[in-house]
């Protein structure tokens, strides 16, 4: 029962479990890799205080063998794998090892990378290194190669759907279907479209996917304006939520600013990521309704809408929700500029779907 608390994720828990019932010591390092929000600070934790024998004192981060690092800044930087480096020479201090969790680890910059493989290569013969990382590909592959690498996958429907039953016990059916669609196999996703703030910034955006084959007036740059105006909302609430945090911490001035900073910086990109899986996912579901096919569509709770305008909008939806993957493919990979991104993107929406004299 040592994971009772982590959802699905069986492969994850096969070699977890298999890890601490082997009679030699575990590897000395471990990287947990995938989605964000799908249970992995939840097993590194659990994984942590099964190692030092008090999961109570490790759920509360004060068993003195335990070293948490998380990121500050945008970046994991070379400072903080060096006071990671110096605690990892100290005996422990009560367990038989020292454990060391390294949360946000795709943000190793190449310098803190660098410092942190030494260690790896040759680590204390007590130490256990987790590395949490939300991607593999900024980790370069002599870290992935000295780690016992353990997958996270995205979370089915059916165990998202059971969350947000259990968190919001009378929400209708059919919002619980839309909300389980659009996470997108998340709990961090969940958390936040249960919140009234976000189910109204997702009736706003989906208003601004509608205008823009339905508004004859409809303006690229007003709706490049609008879907950032909702990420500045949530970068709002991120930043005071980081703030509350930073209350009871004795930080330096300059990393409690970067922490907030990230905090808010990650939250902005995330609605705006987020924003454009919505509207990929409306102008989908228009072909899906088109198609007769109301079973498998993501925005269940407006199928009364998205029967209105299939007809004569469908036609071109399909482009118009791959161009929307294209420019989430761009915020993902590049560090592009959100506002002429956006319009950019509004442009071409607005020219694959040009106003119907059935929806105007």
């Amino acid at each position: 029962m040592t994971f009772e608390r982590l959802i699905e994720q069986d492969e994850a828990k096969r070699l977890l479990d298999a890890a601490l019932a082997q009679p030699a010591e575990p590897a000395h390092a471990y990287l947990f890799h995938g989605p964000a929000g799908v249970g992995k600070r939840v097993a590194a934790l659990a994984f942590a205080g099964e190692l030092l024998g008090e999961p109570d004192r490790v759920e509360r981060r004060t068993h003195p063998d335990l070293y948490v690092l998380e990121p500050l800044g945008d970046q994991i930087r070379i400072d903080e794998v060096r006071d990671l480096r110096h605690d990892l020479h100290m005996r422990p201090f009560e367990a038989a090892r020292r454990v060391y969790l390294v949360f946000g680890a795709h943000l190793l910059n190449p310098e803190a990378a660098d410092a942190l493989l030494k260690d790896l290569e040759e680590p204390p013969p007590y130490a256990v290194v987790v590395l949490v990382a939300d991607e593999l590909g900024p980790l370069p592959e002599t870290i992935r190669s000295r780690c016992q690498l353990v997958p996270f996958r995205r979370l089915s429907e059916r165990a998202v759907r059971e969350e947000i039953g259990r968190r919001a016990p009378g929400l209708a059916p059919e919002q619980a279907t839309a909300l389980a669609r659009v996470a997108a196999g998340r709990l961090d996703r969940v958390e936040r479209l249960l919140d009234p703030e976000a189910a109204r910034r997702r009736d706003e955006l989906l208003g601004v996917a509608r205008a823009v084959y339905s508004d004859p007036d409809f303006d690229p740059a007003g709706a490049a304006q609008a879907v950032l105006a909702l990420a500045a909302e949530r970068a709002a609430e991120a930043r005071a939520a980081a703030e509350q945090a930073l209350a009871d911490r004795d930080l330096p001035e300059r990393e409690a600013d970067q922490y907030v900073r990230r905090a808010e910086r990650g939250a902005e990109r995330e609605e705006i990521l987020l924003a454009l899986e919505e509207l990929a996912a409306w102008y989908r579901d228009l072909v899906v309704v088109a198609a007769g096919a109301e079973r498998a569509v993501i925005h269940f709770d407006r199928l009364a809408e998205l029967a209105e305008d299939a007809p004569a909008a469908a036609l071109a939806a399909e482009a118009a929700a791959e161009i929307v993957r294209e420019s989430w493919r761009a915020f993902e990979e590049f560090n592009v500029s959100a506002p002429l991104a956006l319009e950019a993107l509004f442009v071409r929406l607005r020219r694959a779907l040009a106003p119907s004299p059935a929806l105007t």
